[in-house]
């Protein structure tokens, strides 16, 4: 199993689509073989979910995510635990031992209410995709 975490000075960062690292756990028997920090290379909002993918990975723990987003992990087989904060070492420890503190209705909510440039080219129609 492959985790990845949203990741930012040690901590889970809190927006998905504009994180710019994750770090990556490789798990086995529910226990934490290796990790490494990876850099995106730029890959933003809907390009994520394909990122982690291509990277195997099997689930994500996050901040806030977007609907947009959370469809395109979903269609990518990514599983998904959003609302997390705190350390990133400690939330895939509590995540491995059935403890994580998650919200699973935590949503990037800014698309929704106004658009600036961090909404960018990502709006069509009045729709954000993440």
């Amino acid at each position: 199993m492959k985790v990845a975490v949203t990741y930012e000075n040690g901590n889970v960062y809190q927006h998905f689509g504009h994180t710019e690292n994750f770090k990556f756990y490789e798990i086995e028997e529910g226990k934490v073989l290796s990790s490494n920090v990876v850099n995106t290379a730029g890959s933003g909002h809907g390009a994520l979910a394909g990122f982690l993918k291509e990277n195997s990975v099997d689930t994500l723990i996050c901040g806030g995510i977007g609907a947009g987003a959370q469809q395109a992990l979903s269609q990518a087989g990514i599983k998904y635990y959003a609302g997390v904060q705190g350390n990133a070492d400690e939330a895939v420890s509590n995540f491995l031992n059935n403890t994580l503190e998650y919200d699973p209705d935590a949503v990037c909510s800014h698309h929704e209410h106004h658009h600036d440039d961090s909404c960018h080219s990502n709006c069509h129609n009045g729709k954000c995709s993440e």
